[in-house]
């Protein structure tokens, strides 16, 4: 029997439940998976709720990222084998300990990351890498101003920023999320409640303010990073963590700054090439011992609900995963 976490009906972490079902056979080109550790990111809790841009169909299974061995290959299907430890990306249904799914939708693990590690890489690392380096085109002594830095995509952003040769300003709101963001390459640190950061990036910068902002945190923080910014300075959106926020475009005018979306996932769907660049980097940067995912909590399949809850009261410092075995 598969186990799987089912939302039928939209709602808190709480209404999900979990399920057990027959393994189904293969149809020619599929491959199954055992998951060994699946990774939470914010849509997923958002996607429950009904809340964020993709709703599937009820029911489904939350999840965007896996990680497992390969343990069946269909009819037709190339480029994998049985044994293969494996990545797997997923629009959703993930929170499973067992998937199937095409070879198109595996890459081979980094030998230098655990199941919980590989689970919790791609999808925040590579919205960090599309943020900065597709969207935001940093340059070397830039100052980026991270926002969140103590979340997964926070702080892949540190280390994606740093690894650039950027100034990396680091904002979050606590002691414990800042050293570990200090740990993954930030130069300075800033505690919300301390001092106004859009102060503490004029005092830090000598009154220059930060060239690029990634901001997964939107709200009252997109809005003072606008009083924060060099000239030509690019504000990334990458999320709403902390509410929408409103652009003061006579701000961004007296700036010459942009404001970018940033969607990792379909600016592959729209360019899949785009995506090769991004993934050959990603796992070359990974074997290299350059990047890690920093996975503060790991918890059994049936503490999905307490999991996904760590994401929304903000206790998570860096990745959550759940762990199969």
């Amino acid at each position: 029997m598969v186990r799987a976490v089912v939302c039928r009906a939209l709602g808190a972490p709480e209404t999900l439940r979990l399920e057990e079902f027959p393994s189904r056979a293969l149809r020619p080109g599929e491959v199954r998976v055992a998951i060994r550790a699946a990774g939470l990111n914010f849509p997923d809790v958002l996607m429950a709720a009904g809340q964020y841009q993709l709703k599937p169909e009820l029911p489904f299974t939350p999840g965007m990222e896996a990680a497992g061995d390969v343990t069946e290959i269909g009819a037709e299907a190339r480029g994998v084998a049985v044994g293969d430890k494996v990545i797997v990306k997923m629009r959703h249904g993930a929170f499973t300990d067992e998937a199937v799914v095409t070879p198109s939708q595996l890459t081979p693990m980094p030998s230098t990351f655990d199941y919980a590690e590989a689970a919790t890489y791609l999808a925040g690392h590579g919205t960090a890498y599309h943020a900065l380096i597709d969207r935001g085109r940093i340059e070397p002594g830039e100052v980026l101003l991270v926002h969140g830095a103590g979340g997964g995509v926070g702080l892949a952003a540190v280390e994606i920023g740093k690894m650039l040769g950027a100034t990396v300003i680091a904002t979050a709101s606590s002691d414990e999320k800042l050293a570990i963001a200090r740990a993954r390459g930030a130069d300075h640190l800033i505690r919300y409640d301390r001092e106004p950061f859009r102060d503490a990036v004029k005092r830090i910068t000598d009154g220059r303010g930060a060239d690029v902002v990634f901001d997964p945190v939107g709200g009252q923080v997109f809005e003072d990073s606008m009083r924060c910014i060099a000239w030509g300075a690019r504000l990334l959106v990458i999320g709403f963590t902390g509410g929408i926020g409103s652009a003061k475009t006579n701000l961004l005018l007296i700036k010459g700054a942009s404001v970018l979306g940033v969607r990792a996932g379909e600016a592959v769907r729209k360019n899949p090439e785009l995506g090769q660049v991004r993934l050959k980097a990603l796992l070359q940067w990974a074997e290299e011992g350059k990047l890690r995912p920093n996975v503060s909590h790991r918890l059994p399949l049936e503490d999905y609900a307490k999991a996904m809850r760590l994401l929304l009261d903000r206790k998570a410092i860096g990745r959550v995963a759940l762990v199969m075995e």
